[in-house]
């Protein structure tokens, strides 16, 4: 499988969450917990297709800071992209322990959807 191949794969299931996100937009059923892992999901498998589009090789990992990190010392400017950082707690940790989320205010989910697909939409240009 060719890397821009692989991109364009990664970039596929980064859009199958993103289109979960979507479907809890105004439904209480989802908690910001599960709301937040997909949306965690979406930009994790986002980077890692940009760096598969750029050949770069990336760790098992669901850190958004260190693919972040790796796109900036490829020289890829992803200022816009840092704030994203904050979601990588959805990974496993707001998931599995109780309470965790309880405390915190709730998200706001149209402000992320936008936020993500910002980046799908960026990468997006990249696997074309």
């Amino acid at each position: 499988m060719s890397a821009l191949d692989h991109a364009r794969g990664l970039l596929l299931m980064a859009r199958k969450d993103f289109d979960a996100m979507r479907g809890m937009i105004g439904n209480p059923l989802f908690a910001d917990e599960v709301f937040g892992f997909h949306a965690q999901q979406a930009i994790e498998k986002a980077l890692k297709s940009w760096l598969a589009a750029r050949s770069i090789d990336f760790p098992l990992t669901h850190d958004i800071s260190r693919l972040l990190g790796l796109l900036e010392q490829a020289g890829v400017d992803v200022s816009l992209f840092w704030p994203l950082v904050q979601y990588t707690v959805f990974a496993v940790q707001a998931r599995c322990e109780a309470g965790l989320m309880e405390s915190e205010a709730s998200v706001d989910r149209l402000a992320v959807i936008a936020e993500v697909e910002k980046l799908l939409t960026t990468v997006a240009s990249v696997t074309a």
